[in-house]
Order: structure tokens, then C-alpha cells, then sequence
């Protein structure tokens, strides 16, 4: 019977074996995995600290449901892979052997070689474990200083103010995530983050975090001089991929697991997917490292077809990605940049509160609908999925954009005043169309 190994029980190796399971009822599978017991939602890691959820409440499948399928979890740590006999040697003198292998190893918070970035009291937030660190680091706790912003930045931080945490952020830019968001987006944000009590500092880079007489962080300083006290350190300055204990093997690295479309390894029956997968030809217009949760479902997926027999080339389709800044809602679709690229045109349309906005990228000559932005309002995915498959222009979805809210008996509705600020801004003259269920059904089903 051929046995598949997957090391790592996140959304990508969790994935691979429910569709491995799906595909092949006779193969063997083990998970392994130092984390939990159990897969669990990590994006809820927020919630369990706040108190609104428990660990069993952000796991989407009951401990019987392992059983069931035959999925065997393994809690070990990984200390050598032997990839010519084919054997994995665990912590403590355990070991095993494979068929196939899938690597789904995660990625590890960013350290920059900082001085003090060890010290007790100084975490990143990425996994279980540092929930748990978070927990013992946050008693008596009166200020934390959190280095980088983007989402995990503002996740924490708002973590922490609900414990009654004075916050700083420091980033080193001039704008709040302006590597990723345009200035527009990014000012709202920034005006957000400060009504929220936050202590948002700009153009600022941390020099050294120093200890106090307990050994513990006692306060951070700034390369300009500047000493801020704190009891917390947060480093959120992004993740990269959790390879350090596969150094030194025949398996190809650069700064994740080298893998081609159908996510093999240059080793045979050797699989890598999720956060650690770094593509050798990326899909056009992809980044090498995909590293969110849907494009790790749909690798765990794909990994799962070629194993059991039928390969399949990695398709993550239109780039989307959806958050939550404090109480404003965050969604992507297709591509906005930072900075307007060569033939690119933008509108940008926000409500006078400043909690809501929405910014359309298109081809300024054929105006085709490249991407958009949006905050403060929900809105279906299968409509802007649709559009983009479509190749739509951007007055074709202005035209039609009522059938792109979420729920309109239940979220106000602002399309008459963007589709007249788009005719006033662009010169158009899109007449808004009734919202269409036919039209909305059609898109669901592709």
C-alpha cells in the first residue's frame, strides 16, 4: 500500500489529504505536524486571544472526522529526511517511510538580525505557539511596539488594545502599506488606525530592543536615537518560508522550496505547497511566493490530482484577497499597484465619512477592467471573477455594478453616487442598470 507523508497540517497539507483521501481510498496518509493536534483556522488566531472564539471552535472538522477518513496526525518534530531511502527521522528516535512526500513547512516572521530580536517579551505572530507566547507576554503589559505594518501589524495590534495595550507601529515607509496600496487607500487607513488610539509612526526603523535588569524587553530605540519603553515587541515585518531545517540536502532552495507548475521538487515523489512553494516559472503575472490562504487550498488541491494520477498544473485564476483593517473590510480583485503603471487609468470613488472606498485600475485606451480595491463595502466575488474572465470593460461594470453588492438588504447601497462621480471624473456617460438575478446566477455558475 503507498504511503503519502505530509508534513505540516495547515490549509495546504490539510488539502492535499482530504482530496488524496477523495481520490484514492487505499493509500496510506500521515500528517505531521509540531503545531496542534488538529488543523485549525489560523486567520481566527486573533479571535481566541479577543475571547470571541476557543481553539475547538476555529477547526473546521470534529476529531472523528480523522478517524473516519483515515488520516492518521502525527504531533513530531521533523530532524532529517532521507530522500533516497525515502525515510523521515523525528524528534525523540521515531521514524518512518514514504511514497510520496508533500512538504507543506509554512513560514516562519521575519527577523532582520536586530539586536535584542531574542529577547524575552519579543515574538512575531504567525502560529499557535505564539498565541500562546502572546498570552504569557501580555500580563502587566502596559505598551507593546510592534515593528512593521501591513495586516499581520494591525491583527496584533488590535489584539492587543483589546487587552488595554497602549500600541506604537513603526514603519519604515512614508505611507501605512504603501508597497502594496495606493496612496488614497493607504491615507484611510492610516486616519483609521489613529481614531483606533494607535500610535502609527512613520519613516521610523528600529535600531536595537534592550533588555531590562529581568533579562525581559525594556524598551526599543530608534535609529534616529529616540528610546521608547515597552513591555512587548511584536515582529510583523512579513513572514518568509520555514525551510532552515531542510539546509543542507540535495532539495533545492532559494528562499523557499524550488517547485515547477505541477509543484514537484527536484526530487522525485518530493512535493512542496502552501507558504514554503516557491514557483522556478511563476504563473504570468504571479509572484514566486504565494502566500495566502486561498492559493495554498488550491495548491493542496493540485498537489493532491498529480499524486493520485492525473497531473495537474497549479491555476490559482484571478488574484483576490480579503481582510479586515480593525472594523473596515478589505477586499482585492485582479491587479491595483501601489503606483499606476505604463497605459494604466484609475477612479477612485470614497464616501464622505472616509471609512469607504472603491478604486478601479483599467487599460486607459481599450479600457478594459484590470483590478479594484475596495473598503468599507462587501462585495461578491463571482462578480468581479466573472468581469475579469470576461476581459470587461470598466464601463460595462459600471454599468452593471448593483449586481456586484454583497447583500443590498442589509448593506446600504452607493452605486448612483460612484456611477455619477465615475461619468463626472472619466467623462463617460454609463447609465446603471437595474440589479439582475439572472445576471448574478450566471456569473455563479461561470
Amino acid at each position: 500500500m503507498s504511503h503519502v507523508v505530509i508534513i505540516g497540517n495547515g490549509v495546504s497539507g490539510i488539502t492535499a489529504a482530504r482530496h488524496i483521501r477523495k481520490k484514492d481510498r487505499a493509500v496510506k496518509i500521515t500528517v505531521i505536524s509540531t503545531e496542534t493536534d488538529y488543523f485549525y483556522s489560523r486567520t481566527a488566531l486573533m479571535y481566541i486571544y479577543m475571547g470571541h472564539m476557543t481553539l475547538e471552535n476555529t477547526q473546521p472538522y470534529e476529531a472523528h472526522f480523522w478517524e473516519e477518513n483515515r488520516i492518521e496526525l502525527k504531533r513530531g518534530y521533523v530532524n532529517a529526511i532521507d530522500y533516497d531511502s525515502k525515510s523521515i527521522k523525528l524528534e525523540g528516535g521515531d521514524s518512518l517511510d514514504y511514497d510520496s512526500l508533500v512538504l507543506a513547512v509554512g513560514s516562519k516572521s521575519n527577523k532582520f538580525g536586530w539586536k535584542g530580536q531574542d529577547l524575552p517579551g519579543v515574538q512575531g505572530l504567525y502560529n499557535y505557539q505564539d498565541l500562546e507566547l502572546l498570552e504569557e507576554n501580555s500580563k502587566g503589559a502596559k505598551r507593546a511596539v510592534i515593528i512593521g505594518g501591513g495586516l499581520i501589524g494591525i491583527e496584533l495590534a488590535e489584539m492587543l488594545l483589546s487587552r488595554g495595550i497602549q500600541v506604537s507601529i513603526f514603519i519604515r515607509e512614508e505611507r501605512f502599506w504603501n508597497g502594496v496600496l495606493p496612496d488614497e487607500e493607504s491615507d484611510l487607513i492610516t486616519r483609521h488606525i489613529h481614531e483606533h488610539g494607535i500610535d502609527l509612526r512613520k519613516n521610523i526603523e528600529l535600531d536595537e530592543i534592550i533588555a531590562g535588569p529581568d533579562g525581559r524587553v525594556q524598551k526599543v530605540r530608534t535609529k534616529a536615537g529616540e528610546e521608547i519603553e515597552c513591555q512587548i515587541v511584536g515582529l510583523t515585518a512579513g513572514v518568509s518560508p520555514n525551510v532552515d531545517f531542510l539546509k543542507g540536502s540535495r532539495l533545492e532552495l532559494d528562499r523557499g522550496i524550488l517547485v515547477n507548475q505541477y509543484l514537484e521538487t527536484n526530487i522525485p515523489d518530493v512535493y512542496a505547497v502552501g507558504d514554503c512553494a516557491q514557483f522556478r516559472e511563476p504563473v504570468e503575472g504571479r509572484s514566486s511566493l504565494e502566500q495566502v490562504w486561498y492559493t495554498g487550498k488550491i495548491m493542496g488541491e493540485t498537489v493532491a490530482s498529480t499524486i493520485t494520477g492525473k497531473k495537474l498544473k497549479y491555476n490559482p485564476g484571478h488574484w483576490f484577497n480579503s481582510a479586515k483593517f480593525l472594523d473596515i473590510e478589505y477586499q482585492t480583485y485582479g491587479w491595483v499597484f501601489s503606483k499606476l503603471r505604463e497605459g494604466e487609468a484609475d477612479f477612485y470613488w470614497e464616501h464622505e465619512d472616509g471609512k469607504m472606498c472603491m478604486h478601479f485600475v483599467y487599460e486607459a485606451e481599450s479600457r478594459k477592467f484590470l483590478g479594484m480595491n475596495t473598503f468599507g463595502i462587501r462585495l461578491r466575488h463571482h462578480a468581479f471573477d466573472a468581469w475579469l474572465k470576461q476581459s470587461s470593460t470598466i464601463d460595462s461594470i459600471m454599468e452593471h455594478l448593483k449586481d456586484a453588492n454583497f447583500d443590498p438588504e442589509f448593506y446600504s447601497q452607493y452605486e448612483d453616487v460612484i456611477v455619477d462621480k465615475f461619468n463626472k471624473d472619466t467623462g463617460a456617460s454609463v447609465v446603471l442598470k437595474a440589479r439582475s438575478w439572472d445576471r448574478i446566477i450566471k456569473m455563479v455558475k461561470g
